[in-house]
């Protein structure tokens, strides 16, 4: 059975102090479902925030982090940087990483494999932005950038991926995506992968969906037969709202 996931990106937000707080607050919230809950504070208080969070069922993930073991990579983390403060699982390929910061779907291949070298969970995330899906070619962009990035691996990598798809579009652009929408593109996912490496490996994989899931659609989005869980953004940044959503399974 596929897990349900629900994790946080707390993106640029947060110094120590707020970080925290909130995790203070997630302490104090009550977990009714079997969702696994993650939350990525940014680079500088993941190891404080580990500690902070050690014997919760609350995971501590990386926002990013570097294809090189070492070398001359100025402001960047490695994963065995990563591995070394506890950090176990990173998210790569972000629709703002692509955006801002110019990560191609090659640079990508390169980070996944840096991760599952060194024995990592990767949440690896794609999405069309608006002109992609009103020219109907939102599937041809999604498949791209999971083909391009993933598809030279071996099926046995996949029990160490979970896909996130983000509708670029939907994304503080005051379009919104409908669940059946998310259901569609995932449904379109999960054939992607079958297509390539059957439907075991298809059907194992958790797909989440990074749309601007909050505690007022969550129910409705992870009651799609596809969809696993979810990458939030924004409404992480709440403890109540978080578990709100986690408790939406």
């Amino acid at each position: 059975m596929r897990k349900q996931i629900v994790a946080g990106n707390w993106k640029m937000n947060n110094d120590l102090s707020q970080t925290e707080a909130l995790i203070t607050s997630l302490k104090g919230q009550t977990k009714t479902s079997n969702a696994e809950v993650m939350v990525a504070p940014t680079a500088t208080n993941l190891w404080q925030a580990n500690k902070s969070l050690m014997g919760t069922d609350i995971e501590v993930i990386a926002q990013n982090m570097h294809f090189a073991e070492s070398g001359a990579y100025t402001g960047e983390i490695s994963a065995s940087m990563l591995k070394s403060i506890g950090i176990n699982t990173v998210i790569l390929g972000h629709s703002e990483r692509r955006e801002y910061f110019n990560e191609t779907d090659e640079l990508l291949a390169k980070k996944v494999d840096a991760a599952l070298a060194n024995d990592m969970r990767v949440i690896f995330c794609f999405g069309e932005e608006l002109a992609d899906r009103k020219a109907g070619n939102e599937e041809t962009v999604v498949g791209n950038q999971i083909k391009n990035a993933l598809f030279h691996l071996e099926a046995e990598a996949f029990k160490n991926i979970v896909l996130a798809y983000e509708p670029v579009w939907a994304i503080g652009t005051g379009e919104t995506a409908s669940p059946e929408q998310a259901q569609d593109m995932h449904a379109f996912i999960r054939k992607t992968l079958a297509d390539k490496y059957g439907d075991a490996v298809a059907n194992s994989v958790s797909v989440l969906y990074g749309g601007s899931v909050k505690p007022a659609n969550a129910n409705e989005i992870f009651s799609k037969p596809d969809v696993d869980g979810g990458l939030i953004g924004g409404a992480s940044l709440n403890a109540e709202d978080f578990y709100a959503i986690v408790n939406a399974f």
